[in-house]
């Protein structure tokens, strides 16, 4: 008799993230939070050492895999709003009574919780500017707003100096500054031959979501800020030059993965040589070529997979001869820029106003009854109040999980580090042993981010340190009820009707994938002879008779390529506008798979809330399909400059079935 199965709710609570050890960061973890504290201390500052290693913690965070480039904006931004919040947050404490102080934390929050919808990064930055906040507002202390906000970003800047200066285990000797770049670039080499392995199998729809998967982390970690335009050392052009010749391998794969047919072994053997080439910063030497059919014999010319494999074929000749030059050109990264109108579309929109609300009612209502409780004594005698807001900032964050799991985890995991802090201060000595128990959790910050539940209990421990550090007493009791009172009125706030649909967050999301989608769709489909405008897009007409068009008819503008050469050898001159096309493909898979993280989240959530997006998965899915052939069809008319019925029907079939779903697809500008 097979056991019930756990609610998703439930079974979310207990499901952790895996992989290796991040060594690294937890050797960063450890030279920062405790060697801060002692540094403070040593030096007369407690208070300023006990901020310096505040921020280091929340710095340690936001401290994930990636380049070093990547990591400046990552740990950066969130450090810059952590030090604004400091600094508000501690001339409002001295300013405000109890009623305005509230006020000012629920327009606070509704701000933060607006920008937060924009992406992660930004996310990041608002967690930190309303905890800054709470911790400005709560900690007494004679030091000034901008000397609290200099302790904070000294913090935060010697974890990212050590983030910058310190090589990573398995870095090539000499040269190891972007080694993050080189291993997320060779993680797509290896994602692409494992879907040309998977191809025609059970797991090729699992293996394509890996490939987008490891195309975005390394956009992300070639994306990093830089004082020039363009990539300025030979190095880390020949990795982005590396980073452009997977793209049209990617796509190939694609189009062989949307075939559905099995590729022989020695196609991926290419891909994985270019992968180790790239890890060890070598040359690619000699690659095995698939076995293609000649474009001159027209057995199968109407299956899918040839034009497919000949794609794979000419994008492996390509990359070598990227991987053969000595340096990469000056080039920019072949992504969509979000524009200020994107950004302010997120956040003024329906999921920027739903978290914005929700996170306004939580911090504002958590401030005003943790005041409440201050006020009448029922603390004690220690005077931090903080701890009531700052978990329910934590809380009510989604990119931690769903709901009901970050209430369960929060409140567990405040239990355990509470329990643990108890029994290990009455052991340890002071304060030698609080500078090691710093240290130590500082250290378990890397790894314990896999799961909520751990990241609190280390948070916990790290936190009560802290203060029996700076001269409080042991609060371990206080902490817990405080914790219960936050997660209560999350749950309550989370279950609360706000205007407009429920469910905005997923809803916005998946709207913005399948926009993208049909920007995409519209760019490959659309008549060679008019140019894009800045969406990408070209057609004059409906995707869906545009699909027809192309099957029934052979636009003069558009070749099929002769015999022997490359997809696009036989285009006519200036037509070859595939970096616009890869960038729309790019920004299509991205944004479908940020809306299928969002959807699988609100799946987890209690029924009550779940209901209001359930559908949204076959929407995501119908769009996926239509982005995957949308991809078939582009490598097909480079190589045949017409489309196969399957092709046409597959096309109609996703956008006849997403109107049904109640997403249209828009009609393509001229």
């Amino acid at each position: 008799m097979s056991r019930p199965a756990a609610p998703p709710w439930l079974a979310h609570a207990f499901r952790a993230q895996r992989g290796p050890v991040p060594w690294s960061a937890v050797t960063r973890g450890a030279f920062a939070a405790g060697p801060l504290l002692l540094a403070g201390v040593l030096g007369g500052r407690t208070s300023f050492g006990v901020l310096a290693a505040v921020a280091a913690m929340l710095a340690g965070i936001n401290d994930r895999p990636g380049s070093r480039r990547a990591s400046v904006k990552r740990l950066g931004v969130p450090a810059l709003a952590g030090a604004l919040g400091l600094l508000v947050g501690t001339y409002a404490g001295q300013g405000m009574t109890a009623v305005p102080l509230a006020l000012a934390f629920t327009g606070l929050g509704l701000v933060a919780g607006g920008v937060s919808a924009v992406g992660p990064v930004a996310s990041a930055a608002g967690t930190q500017l309303l905890v800054a906040v709470a911790f400005g507002a709560g900690m007494p202390g004679a030091e000034s707003g901008w000397q609290r906000a200099l302790a904070f970003l000294a913090g935060a800047g010697w974890l990212m100096l050590l983030r910058l200066a310190l090589p990573s285990p398995g870095s090539p000797a000499g040269d190891f500054r972007f080694d993050g770049e080189r291993a997320a670039v060779a993680d797509v080499y290896d994602a692409i031959a494992a879907l040309l392995d998977a191809a025609g199998g059970p797991h090729a729809t699992a293996r394509r979501a890996a490939l987008t998967a490891a195309l975005d982390h390394a956009q992300d970690a070639l994306d990093g800020p830089r004082l020039r335009r363009h990539a300025s050392s030979a190095a880390e052009r020949r990795l982005h030059a590396q980073y452009a010749a997977a793209l049209p391998l990617a796509e190939a794969a694609t189009a062989l993965f949307w075939a559905g047919e099995p590729v022989a072994a020695r196609a991926s053997e290419g891909p994985r040589r270019l992968a180790a080439a790239v890890r060890g910063d070598t040359a690619a030497g000699p690659l095995p070529a698939p076995r293609v059919p000649r474009a001159g014999l027209h057995l199968r010319a109407a299956a899918p997979v040839t034009p497919a494999l000949r794609a794979l074929d000419d994008a492996l000749l390509r990359a070598a001869q990227a991987f053969d030059r000595a340096e990469g050109a000056h080039h920019r990264l072949i992504a969509r820029r979000r524009s200020v109108r994107d950004v302010a579309r997120a956040v003024f929109g329906a999921g920027g106003r739903e978290y914005g609300l929700r996170v306004a009612l939580c911090f504002g209502g958590s401030a005003a009854i943790a005041q409440m409780l201050h006020h009448t004594r029922w603390y004690g005698h220690h005077q931090h109040w903080y701890w009531l807001p700052v978990t329910a900032v934590f809380l009510v964050k989604p990119d931690l999980g769903p709901l009901a799991s970050r209430v369960l985890c929060r409140a567990a995991g405040t239990v355990l580090g509470a329990l643990v802090f108890a029994g290990l201060a009455a052991l340890l000595p002071r304060p030698a042993g609080l500078f090691l128990l710093v240290a130590v959790c500082g250290a378990l910050v890397p790894v314990a981010v896999r799961h909520f539940a751990a990241l609190t209990a280390v948070i916990t421990v790290l936190v009560l340190a802290l203060v029996m550090v700076g001269g409080e007493p042991q609060a371990s009791v206080s902490r817990i009820g405080e914790t219960l009172l936050a997660c209560a009125l999350v749950l309550v706030v989370g279950h609360l009707p706000v205007p407009g649909r429920r469910g905005g967050a997923v809803k916005a999301r998946l709207a913005t994938a399948g926009t993208a989608a049909h920007a995409y769709l519209a760019h490959v489909l659309g008549d060679p002879g008019h140019t894009a405008d800045g969406a990408g897009r070209r057609a004059p007409g409906g995707s869906v008779d545009l699909a027809g068009r192309w099957a029934q008819e052979e636009p003069a503008g558009r070749a099929a390529r002769p015999a022997g050469d490359g997809p696009m050898s036989g285009a006519p001159a200036g037509w070859d506008d595939r970096p616009e096309r890869w960038a729309l493909r790019r920004e299509a898979y991205r944004t479908l798979a940020e809306a299928r993280t969002a959807i699988a989240l609100a799946a987890a959530e209690l029924p009550a809330l779940a209901r209001h997006t359930e559908g949204t998965d076959a929407v995501a899915e119908v769009l996926e399909r239509l982005v995957d052939t949308t991809t078939a069809c582009a490598v097909h008319l480079d190589d045949t400059g017409r489309l196969t019925p399957r092709h046409v029907r597959q096309l109609r079939a996703a956008l006849t079935e997403l109107e049904l779903q109640g997403m249209r697809a828009p009609a393509p500008a001229a």
